[in-house]
């Protein structure tokens, strides 16, 4: 009998799935149980969520399920009602060894907004993954008008850079040869700690006390709020990979400012060339709504338009879902229809940047990280690769790109 994590959604709950994994390890017992690590980012993550409690209570009839994560946060009550479900377990009290002992109450959802502090929760290795996730930062002080996730997060805390550094050193230690920083809001870390450290003295002191560490990389970044230094380092570092996921969600300025995004149009534009014009080889990748409330198709073409101005490659690109309880979902909405063909275009041009990207690859060698089995991997830019042959998982090899085969490079490995 082994318990069970399923992580949904972002890169965070992969993070704190294993949290949890090692409090339920230590709790042990006789029953079976299999935790549910829920998104609520839309409506359809939700959904998937409680598609994927119904699934799995046919496939392990036995287990006690337990709903924990920003869906079980936000609409707890949800949960409690669904006959599969024998627990929930809100978003920060997933973090604490306590909730998952045997005889803990059915129900522990407490009040995220009075949470202040981010724990450090060590995980010594991420089980199943090459690379490690590395908690930073939680919560957001932003209310972006589409956005649920304050509710399920909570306010912005940062995690003291000394113990993510320990954290970062435990992990190269156990054999990860690449970390990867993540937060709900990574770009605003540090203001509520002492000295408001920015996320760039963070990634400094990680490269400079963590000499073993081969490869660090960031998750989605705002750039309107990135500091200096980051920028720097992001341009100079050759250990800080040369790939940037920015959160940039619309390329029009009057929809952008109906999200209460941070950012106009030009100031993402402006962002990109200006690193790329330091570090050529950066791999942009973006999230972009399509077919937000009012948008136009003149506001769509904006958005259209910014794929290239920003040489957007690597996509994450999705249809406006209504979130019941946010300003968005009050607004006038573009019809469903308008929103996939609008989102299916836009992916039709990320997509087309990436096969160029992937062409101007082919001839030469790529640093790659194996994962899975060994035979698929990414690239430092975080280009997909499939490898021939295998490689250890984990380890780093250098391979020749062949092809590629449009969702990913080909390469040989001598």
């Amino acid at each position: 009998m082994s318990d069970t994590v399923v992580n949904m959604g972002c890169r965070l709950n992969i993070h704190e799935g294993e949290v949890v994994r090692a409090h339920l390890a230590a709790a042990g017992g006789n029953r079976e149980r299999v935790v549910v690590n829920s998104c609520a980012v839309t409506s359809e993550a939700v959904r998937q969520t409680r598609q994927a409690v119904r699934r799995l209570a046919r496939e392990r009839p036995d287990a006690e399920i337990v709903v924990t994560g920003c869906a079980a946060q936000i609409e707890p009550d949800m949960f409690r009602a669904m006959p599969q479900v024998a627990r929930v377990v809100g978003n920060h009290d997933k973090l604490n060894p306590e909730s998952w002992r045997r005889g803990a109450p059915a129900d522990i959802v407490g009040d995220i907004m009075r949470v202040r502090e981010t724990a450090p929760h060590m995980v010594q290795a991420m089980e199943g993954h090459a690379r490690a996730f590395v908690e930073v930062q939680n919560g957001c002080d932003h209310r972006c008008t589409f956005c649920i996730i304050p509710q399920g997060r909570g306010n912005s805390r940062s995690v003291p850079a000394g113990l993510v550094v320990e954290r970062v050193r435990q992990l190269v230690s156990a054999g990860h040869g690449e970390v990867v920083l993540t937060g709900v809001d990574l770009t605003s870390y540090g203001p509520d700690l002492p000295g408001a450290p920015t996320l760039g003295s963070l990634v400094r002191r990680l490269l400079t006390h963590v000499p073993g560490l081969r490869r660090l990389r960031l998750s989605s970044l705002d750039s309107i709020e990135a500091d200096e230094e980051l920028i720097d380092l992001i341009c100079s570092e050759p250990r800080l990979m040369p790939h940037l996921h920015l959160s940039l969600q619309s390329g029009d300025d009057m929809i952008l400012k109906r999200m209460k995004r941070r950012h106009s149009r030009s100031d993402a534009v402006r962002f990109v060339e200006r690193v790329k014009a330091r570090r050529p080889d950066i791999a942009i990748g973006a999230d972009i709504i399509a077919g937000f409330p009012t948008e136009t198709p003149a506001m769509f073409e904006n958005s259209l338009k910014l794929i290239a101005d920003c040489d957007i490659v690597l996509g994450h690109i999705f249809p406006y879902s209504p979130r019941s309880g946010t300003p968005a979902a009050r607004m006038p909405q573009v019809p469903a229809a308008e929103r996939k063909a609008r989102a299916k275009t836009l992916r039709a041009a990320t997509a087309a940047r990436r096969n160029q990207w992937f062409d101007r690859l082919i001839g030469q060698d790529v640093r790659v990280l194996a994962e899975g089995a060994g035979d698929r991997g990414h690239a430092e830019d975080f280009a997909p690769v499939q490898l021939d042959p295998p490689a250890p998982r984990g380890s780093i090899v250098t391979a020749r790109v062949t092809g590629h085969d449009g969702a990913r490079l080909i390469a040989s490995r001598a």
